[in-house]
């Protein structure tokens, strides 16, 4: 079962840890390019802000976002803000999504996140929570995925592999890190592919942090994964 109420508190301590380091940068170092392709640390940080109040929007019942365009246009305007703002707004940002967040509200709605995707309120936390370590991540300021707590690593596996199971562009595919194992991937009665790695490799992989060169792979080629 989710605990959206423990969530909370790992967002918020997340937060917290991404807040203490971004703070060590200057104005500089948050125009430069981050990991994610044509994206700035700028950019990075204005989606962060932008996105907890997206599911501040999501929780409290109206759409996630405008439009995409808007939302496009919103981190485009906010990226090239000096350090002391970037910093104002991801703490402003993340004070609104958990006071919403205090709310008592009835956890197990269902709530439209983008695209249509419909999820249970209870998990918006834990999205959130995604949102905050990965982009962390992103930043490329010292923070590795080996660095993310190890209750994270293994949710956030457990969430992409559920997400990739039953897509028919994947094999039928067997992950494991040598302690724990996932099926993702087409249905089927055994898995074509084995893929095996560091747990940090393998969610590296399933997030489209990394390459997969670090895996060990049998029974076929490394999956290609669809964009998420």
């Amino acid at each position: 079962m989710i605990d959206h109420a423990h969530d909370l508190v790992s967002v918020r301590d997340a937060t917290e840890r991404l807040l203490t380091a971004v703070g060590k940068l200057d104005n500089a170092s948050v125009t430069e390019s981050s990991r994610l392709p044509g994206w700035t640390r700028g950019h990075v940080l204005a989606h962060l802000a932008r996105n907890a109040d997206a599911l501040v929007n999501v929780l409290e019942g109206r759409p996630m976002y405008v439009s995409g365009e808007a939302r496009d246009a919103d981190i485009e305007r906010d990226a090239p803000r000096p350090l002391d703002d970037q910093l104002a707004d991801v703490r402003e940002s993340a004070a609104r999504f958990q006071a919403t967040g205090a709310v008592p509200a009835d956890w197990s709605r269902t709530v439209e996140l983008r695209n249509g995707v419909t999820d249970s309120a209870s998990r918006v936390p834990f999205r959130r929570w995604i949102e905050v370590e990965l982009h962390h991540v992103d930043l490329g300021i010292g923070y590795e995925l080996e660095d993310l707590p190890a209750e994270f690593t293994a949710r956030e596996t457990d969430f992409l592999a559920a997400r990739f199971t039953g897509h028919p562009d994947v094999p039928p595919t067997r992950l494991t890190d040598g302690t724990h194992a996932w099926h993702t991937g087409r249905e089927a009665d055994a898995p074509e592919v084995t893929v095996t790695g560091t747990p940090a490799d393998l969610l590296g992989w399933l997030a489209g942090r990394r390459e997969g060169a670090a895996l060990t792979v049998a029974g076929g080629p490394l999956p290609a994964l669809p964009p998420l």
